[in-house]
This record gives structure tokens, C-alpha cells and sequence, in this order.
């Protein structure tokens, strides 16, 4: 693979959906890296898809988010100005095409424990997303559920 683009789209991510629905009985939401503006001048109106466009979704869903942790491995796509104020933002670097280590393992799930323990008065959500929100996404959020909540690891897989 030669050089990414500095201002390139991410590779397959026009396939992908923007935002999947909550999780059923958590606090969890998956969706694909969102883009600040100057990725998407070459997307068509309807391709769009930042921080913006992710708070709006998310309000038309009846929705509050309120921690986001970022598992890309870049900080090219936004920056955490980007999003409201209201917002917590956590950056978990995690590479790609591997199992996370289990240092990230830990760091996801202290900081969804963190949030959970400091948000148990309101129902606002942990939004996850790696770059297409769903591998690196769907492993930690999986691994939560089956280590912390005591989920059977096909049932997580089923609900994801």
C-alpha cells in the first residue's frame, strides 16, 4: 500500500452506514469516523458525514451522546474541537487488522466504567467508532459486554 493522501477519504468508508442503531440494554452506539471539512469536499451531500451530521442523527434518534472514544489509529480525520463542548472525547489509538492489545482492552473499559459510574442520573450514550465502526469497534465493545457484563460471547456478537 503506498502513502495515504493527507486529505483522502479513508478507504471503503462512502460503504459503510454512518451510525448503527444503540445496542439494546446498554449505553453503546457505533458509528464510522466522522470527517472534518476539508475530507469531504469530495463527497456528495448525501456522503456527508461529521460531527455535525453525527449530533443531528443522533438528536432525530432521540438520542444524547455522551462520551466518544475514538479507536482510529490517526488524528487526521477531526480533531476533538470539533464536537460540542458538552462532550467528553477519549482517543484510544488501536491499530488496525490486529486483535487490540490488552492495554487497550483495559483503557476502553475503564473509561466506559469511568463514564457509566459519572452519567448513572441520565441516559446519555458512549459512542464508538474505529474507521468504518466495525471491527476494531465491534471487538471492544463485545469484549465489555462478555467481561463486564457478564454476556455470553455469542449473544454479544448477536446484538452488536
Amino acid at each position: 500500500m503506498g502513502p495515504k493522501k493527507k486529505n483522502a477519504i479513508p478507504d471503503r468508508w462512502t460503504d459503510y452506514k454512518a451510525v448503527g442503531k444503540r445496542i439494546p440494554g446498554t449505553r453503546f452506539i457505533a458509528f464510522k469516523v466522522p470527517l472534518k471539512q476539508a475530507l469531504r469536499r469530495h463527497l456528495s451531500e448525501s456522503e456527508v458525514f461529521g460531527p455535525l451530521e453525527l449530533m443531528d442523527v443522533l438528536k432525530k434518534e432521540g438520542e444524547e451522546l455522551g462520551l466518544i472514544i475514538d479507536l482510529t489509529f490517526t488524528t487526521r480525520y477531526y480533531q476533538p474541537q470539533d464536537l460540542p463542548d458538552t462532550l467528553h472525547y477519549l482517543k484510544i489509538f488501536t491499530e488496525g487488522h490486529q486483535v487490540p492489545s490488552d492495554s487497550t482492552i483495559l483503557s476502553f473499559k475503564k473509561a466506559v466504567r469511568r463514564f457509566l459510574h459519572d452519567n448513572q442520573n441520565n441516559d446519555k450514550l458512549i459512542g464508538v467508532h474505529c474507521t468504518h465502526g466495525l471491527n476494531r469497534t465491534g471487538y471492544l465493545v463485545c469484549r465489555y459486554l462478555i467481561d463486564v457484563d457478564g454476556v455470553e460471547p455469542h449473544d454479544a456478537i448477536e446484538c452488536k
